[in-house]
């Protein structure tokens, strides 16, 4: 077992990574204060994990909340769900949320201990890649509105985040290639030789090789624990950590949440983002070769599949956490493995790569 710590003074936190962990009472336990524990999953999950997780807490009052699968159950409807429950059982401001399953449940189960009489305990056991190098770590929680993408949500961090890759075997994969773009991202957003060892080892990391997994979830949230220890509410360098996800947003935002999974869209983000770095005079046409033969590797998608107006693309961007006094910001590459914030874009520019990506392309691959 690997363990991380995510320093933010009297909020830190450990994260462990490994294998087994799922029956290593004693990582949960001690982060739990009373008695009282909701667990949050979905009706993926919880077949799977659901009385493991349960067996590990046999001297606590357990309860759970089990929610439909899918980004587009991400809304502030379904955490009213999760509300009702500690509400009809009465859970005190003592109790602890703990967040099982993907990304979509950790966000909501985050932004109702963040809500629920005004904070209370909770903590993440990811069971998908994506969840595992990212949602899970920094404390983002939050959920969709038919007009963008997280709008509504806080910064609130766990008490723990246990990462068990052995949940990965029961990962399709399609939701396995959707976490791979969240590793991609730290590679080119500010680890070059992480990248160079991602291109290197693409085949066994695809394959699922569990030493090299633990090593590349260690080090993706290593990548973001220094982001967030240096900037826990995004006003500056954190922001980096979004290469990709503006236009990925307003791809999931305009073609419907579910369409794309969260990952498969910031694959097609990162490559927007890559292009426009390319016409700006960053990045070379083999650099940008460089990323789209790494997507495709990692069996991601490259272009939009479905019809998206340009116009529409553009309005969805512009509700968008990163902009501000109506100015889109966009993560670009100054080159491979070096991000930079950058509002002085050439609009023209960014319309072009729109409008290209906008075009109903043929996917390499079926993305379905």
């Amino acid at each position: 077992m690997k363990t991380l710590k995510l320093d933010l003074a009297e909020k830190s936190y450990p994260i462990y990574i490994g294998q087994g962990l799922l029956s290593k009472s004693e990582l949960i336990t001690k982060h739990i204060t009373s008695k009282q524990v909701m667990i949050v999953t979905n009706t993926t999950v919880a077949p799977l994990y659901l009385n493991q997780v349960k067996g590990l807490l046999s001297d606590y009052t357990v309860s759970e909340v089990i929610l439909s699968d899918g980004e587009e159950y991400k809304t502030l409807d379904t955490v009213n769900h999760i509300f009702t429950a500690l509400l009809e059982q009465r859970f005190d401001r003592s109790c602890t949320l703990i967040a099982l399953g993907g990304g979509v449940v950790g966000d909501m189960t985050g932004f109702a201990a963040a809500s629920y009489q005004r904070g209370v305990n909770f903590i993440q056991i990811p069971t998908t890649l994506l969840s595992q190098v990212d949602s899970s770590v920094g404390g983002k929680t939050g959920v969709n509105h038919n007009l963008g993408k997280n709008m509504i949500g806080a910064f609130y961090q766990p008490k723990c985040v246990v990462i068990d890759v052995d949940t990965l075997d029961t990962l399709d994969d399609r939701q396995y290639s959707a976490g791979m773009a969240e590793v991609i991202k730290y590679g080119l957003l500010g680890n070059v030789d992480f990248l160079h060892y991602l291109q290197n080892n693409i085949d066994d990391l695809m394959a699922r090789d569990k030493t090299m997994m633990i090593e590349v979830v260690h080090q993706s949230c290593e990548d973001k624990a220094n982001i967030v220890t240096k900037d826990e509410f995004e006003a500056g360098k954190r922001a980096l950590l979004n290469l990709g996800h503006t236009f990925g947003h307003a791809i999931e935002n305009t073609l419907g949440y579910g369409v794309y999974l969260h990952g498969e869209a910031i694959s097609v983000g990162m490559l927007m983002a890559a292009k426009l770095s390319q016409l700006e005079g960053y990045l070379t046409n083999e650099n940008v070769d460089q990323v789209k033969h790494l997507l495709e590797n990692s069996n991601l998608p490259i272009s939009i599949n479905g019809k998206i107006s340009t116009s529409n693309f553009m309005k969805s961007m512009a509700v968008d956490k990163k902009v501000i006094d109506g100015n889109i910001r966009l993560i670009l590459l100054k080159k491979l493995g070096d991000a930079f914030i950058c509002d002085d874009y050439q609009e023209e520019l960014l319309g072009k790569v729109v409008a290209d990506f906008c075009t109903t392309k043929k996917l390499k691959r079926t993305l379905f």
